[in-house]
């Protein structure tokens, strides 16, 4: 075997373990920065090779063979070999370079990580961020996610973790619709009040509305008008007058200080310890890893601190001054 062969069969596993875990070849052009045409001929000439068929083809989906199947989880430990080699060579320079790739709930990426990203990069020019937000959890292996965040418990026993600090979840409404409507004192006065309500877009559930009761919590799905799947979305709802909406404590905060937005029920607000830092053992020693999660550290910390300060305890709306 030529050394030329060798290196286009490895290129070619490469391609498989990627277009075989995204299930299109685009996506894995996408991911290994080539042309979709280059992933389909170096798959090609490796089923040429192995003498094995690898994908079932169609005008609208790409599918793994049994022979493909079998391949496939091979491959994917072989990649991971050499992601992890590179990784250990990177890791030997001690200044951060390279590309991170970062997955992270759109909430947090939008609030919370995009704005920083200039002062990271201003710290680490070498660097090259690439940041990826859903409100589904990606496979952080088969993805090559280099850090994620994320809300709610882990599951991956495969991953490295780190908590980030806390945060709240309160209810909001904007002065105006206070003034037409009132304030509520209790949680059960909401059934009396419009509200806007989250919808998840990984489950399609609404989310339940926790309220601390003295020594024991309660949760409750009031009755919507509105029902959105961003927290962006329900936040601009609230904004205009639609209702009162449950969010986490640093989505409100830039409204609060505005004063575009109210905490309401802020003494049965509840406090939640779910946001996590996760990475891959192979990346344990990557400087830019060990760069960006010193900068959440940092981050959350800060923004917690300054949503706290103007939030629950201190802007509560009451019937008086809402």
């Amino acid at each position: 075997m030529t050394e030329q062969n060798s290196l286009e069969r490895l290129t070619g596993l490469i391609a498989f373990a990627r277009a075989g875990s995204l299930g299109s070849f685009t996506a894995a052009a996408r991911m290994l920065s080539v042309s979709p045409s280059a992933v389909s001929k170096s798959i090609k000439r490796l089923e040429q090779n192995l003498g094995v068929p690898l994908f079932t083809r169609t005008t609208r989906s790409l599918k793994l063979t049994p022979e493909g199947r079998d391949l496939h989880e091979r491959a994917l430990r072989l990649l991971h070999e050499a992601e992890e080699i590179e990784q250990a060579a990177k890791s030997a320079r001690s200044e951060p370079s390279g590309r991170l790739r970062i997955a992270a709930p759109l909430p947090i990426g939008i609030h919370l990580l995009a704005p920083a990203l200039a002062i990271f990069r201003q710290k680490y020019p070498q660097v090259t961020v690439d940041l990826r937000l859903s409100d589904h959890f990606v496979d952080i292996i088969e993805q090559g996610i280099d850090v994620a965040v994320r809300i709610g418990d882990l599951s991956d026993s495969r991953l490295l973790s780190r908590s980030l600090a806390p945060h709240q979840l309160c209810c909001y409404a904007s002065p105006a619709y206070l003034e037409r409507r009132g304030v509520p004192d209790h949680p059960d006065e909401l059934a009396g009040h419009e509200t806007v309500a989250l919808r998840y877009q990984s489950s399609g559930q609404i989310s339940r509305w926790p309220f601390r009761l003295g020594e024991r919590s309660i949760e409750i799905v009031p009755t919507a008008g509105i029902i959105v799947d961003a927290s962006d979305a329900l936040v601009a709802a609230l904004v205009a007058g639609g209702g009162i909406g449950l969010t986490a404590s640093f989505i409100a905060a830039p409204h609060v200080a505005s004063g575009t937005l109210v905490p309401v029920l802020a003494r049965y607000a509840v406090e939640r310890h779910n946001i996590t830092a996760l990475w891959p053992e192979s990346r344990r020693a990557n400087p830019a890893v060990r760069a960006f999660l010193a900068l959440l550290q940092d981050l959350f910390r800060e923004r917690m601190k300054d949503s706290a300060a103007i939030s629950p305890a201190t802007r509560q709306a009451s019937p008086e001054n809402p």
